[in-house]
């Protein structure tokens, strides 16, 4: 009787961390993003593998579908595959909340234990924008992939300008695990630090540039 009351209370709290540990048995080589902001939702999970960035949103049992339409559409446009993890209460109606391409796992406690089941294996997420992913990686990142693949550096265009010509340059077979390898990769301790730097470096081109065209003759 201990266990179905255990089954309908599961949070998301008690989800996660055996989750990734699942993840990793499942998938080899990952590295996990937790709340990634993603248009007008946020993605609980942001799972990247050597070739896929992969969304993952959690449906615990005190969830409830309100809002998954539009996070269905803000994941789709992000990520190479979506999975929806949910609760033993949403597992006999999730796949009517969730395209046919999206991965379903289910999770309930069997005793102290999160036992996770593969329901449906992911798809290729035929909506998703190239370049609505390549936005996921900051500025330094994407300079090393334009030095990766031996493009100008566009040091005075914005970062949308130098992600269309990435896309133009880079075709996708090559560009999808030089993403990849940026997040996994990704310093927090250094990286601020370093976006920093480019910014005043680019901001000091500006203000210089500036003061060219402020004296340049008629």
């Amino acid at each position: 009787m201990s266990g179905s009351t255990e089954k309908t209370t599961l949070k998301d709290k008690d989800i996660r961390e055996p989750l990734f540990d699942f993840l990793e048995e499942s998938y080899g080589k990952i590295r996990i993003f937790e709340e990634k902001r993603m248009g007008g939702s946020r993605a609980d999970i942001v799972m990247v593998t050597p070739e896929q960035v992969v969304g993952i949103e959690i449906k615990s049992d005190a969830d409830s579908y309100t809002r998954l339409r539009s996070q269905v559409e803000d994941y789709d446009r992000y990520f190479d595959q979506n999975i929806v993890v949910v609760g033993t209460s949403h597992a006999m109606h999730i796949e009517e909340h969730v395209p046919e391409y999206w991965g379903i796992i289910t999770v309930e406690m069997e005793g102290r234990e999160a036992d996770f089941y593969v329901l449906r294996e992911a798809a290729a997420n035929p909506n998703m924008h190239r370049k609505q992913k390549l936005s996921l990686l900051w500025r330094p990142e994407l300079v090393h992939i334009q030095a990766l693949n031996h493009m100008p550096k566009y040091t005075e265009k914005s970062k949308e300008f130098v992600i269309d010509k990435i896309l133009e340059r880079v075709p996708e077979e090559t560009l999808a695990p030089q993403i990849s390898e940026e997040l996994f990769e990704r310093d927090y301790s250094t990286i601020l630090e370093t976006i920093n730097e480019y910014r005043q470096q680019h901001g000091q081109k500006k203000r210089q540039k500036r003061r060219r065209r402020k004296y340049k003759p008629i």
